[in-house]
């Protein structure tokens, strides 16, 4: 019997399960390179369920409980006397969220001497302290494409919420006005403007091909370039740099993952490259923009706005200073976990499982860590190390 401890976020405020607005989701089979979505065995859920919080469970119960391992869901992931820390000791698995993640820093990984695998219901698996699991000889897999185009959608709709001015404007009618000169004062049309993104993996892919349509120029930094077919499709330039692509570009989004080499990527001194009003969004990893220099650059109008929904750390305190500078469109971490997403990555999570415990080879695309080293999607996208520094600040949520 093997102890599998996952850690999710709360239940709605208003009890669990909640009211659905749908009855149904569209069904996805396969992702567009191709790559089809997670087949497990078997699943005990409903797909559109809220399954990401704690009474949700990603449906794993009935099939953990059949095969006699033992299961244990908690929201309360964070500090020494954390029900996560207490059950850690004695877990085979963990399984986590990127949204509400338990971030199994090095000292977390040396109290654990029974862990042999730990899952990211999702993806991005930068909570995890990505060496120290090396060094551990401990697999991480993520349910790699479940949600990315979750994640471009959210992109989208971000990049019109600032541009448009559209979060002010509707609170202009919840507060029972009809100023049309506040509304328009900082209101643009996308249609023109140069939009570049940092990574054109499967999100920033996504992003390029939805953003098309709308007439901008298209830019991209990736150290993998796209094939050239497909740079002439979307009529996109590739950047060598990200100094190079900031330089032009009127809206920047960063769709790369969260490593040593990322890590604060966006300081004041790559902002300050970037185009005076130009709009900066994040739904890669909070970590990857310098904090104060965000702040700093929405103040002094810099940067015209700044949406995400990544934060460092998660939760974020109730006193970081995005959740009150001026001119930004932030939202908690839900842009992969829209309820079509979580239908993925909860069968993506039981996959995983099934051949764990079936002794069978993990996909390659949703390895991270394998064998002592970086494997499959880990080896293309992330560099050895850490990332963690700093997140036992996410106890103070709340506080």
């Amino acid at each position: 019997m093997a102890k599998v401890l996952c850690v999710l976020y709360d239940d709605p405020v208003d009890g669990y399960p909640p009211r659905y607005a749908r009855d149904e989701i569209p069904k996805i089979e396969r992702y567009p390179d191709g790559q089809t979505a997670p087949t497990p065995q078997g699943i005990d859920f409903t797909p559109g369920e809220l399954l990401g919080s704690v009474s949700g469970e990603l449906g794993l119960r009935p099939y953990l409980e059949a095969a006699g391992h033992e299961l244990v869901v908690t929201a309360d992931k964070d500090g020494p006397d954390s029900e996560f820390e207490r059950h850690l000791a004695d877990a085979e698995v963990v399984i986590s969220q990127p949204f509400w993640p338990a971030y199994l820093t090095a000292e977390r990984i040396a109290k654990a001497p029974n862990l042999k695998l730990a899952v990211t219901a999702g993806i991005g698996s930068d909570h995890v302290d990505l060496q120290a699991a090396m060094d551990a000889r401990i697999t991480v897999a993520e349910v790699t494409y479940c949600n990315s185009i979750s994640v471009a959608e959210h992109v989208v709709m971000m990049i019109l919420g600032l541009v448009r001015n559209y979060i002010p404007s509707h609170q202009i009618v919840l507060d029972g006005g009809w100023n049309i000169a506040d509304a328009v004062s900082r209101s643009y049309d996308l249609e023109g403007m140069q939009v570049g993104t940092v990574a054109a993996g499967r999100i920033g892919l996504g992003v390029l091909r939805r953003l098309a349509p709308f007439d901008v120029g298209l830019h991209y930094m990736d150290r993998h370039r796209l094939p050239a077919e497909v740079e002439e499709e979307l009529g996109a330039t590739h950047h060598e740099s990200v100094e190079s692509l900031v330089e032009v570009c009127d809206v920047v989004t960063i769709n790369c993952p969260l490593h040593p080499e990322t890590e604060h990527l966006f300081d004041a001194a790559m902002i300050a490259r970037m185009k005076r009003g130009a709009y900066l969004i994040n739904t890669a990893r909070g970590k990857i923009c310098d904090r104060d220099a965000v702040v700093a650059a929405c103040e002094s109008g810099q940067l015209a706005g700044y949406a995400g929904d990544v934060w460092f750390p998660q939760p974020a305190p109730e006193d970081h200073p995005w959740r009150t500078m001026p001119h930004h469109g932030m939202t908690p971490h839900v842009s992969g976990s829209s309820l079509s997403a979580q239908a993925r990555y909860a069968a993506g999570t039981r996959e995983i499982l099934e051949n764990y415990f079936g002794g069978r080879p993990q996909r390659e695309e949703y390895l991270i860590v394998d064998g002592g080293g970086l494997a499959g999607a880990g080896a293309h996208s992330y560099s050895a190390g850490n990332a963690t520094a700093g997140s036992e600040d996410a106890a103070r949520f709340g506080r």
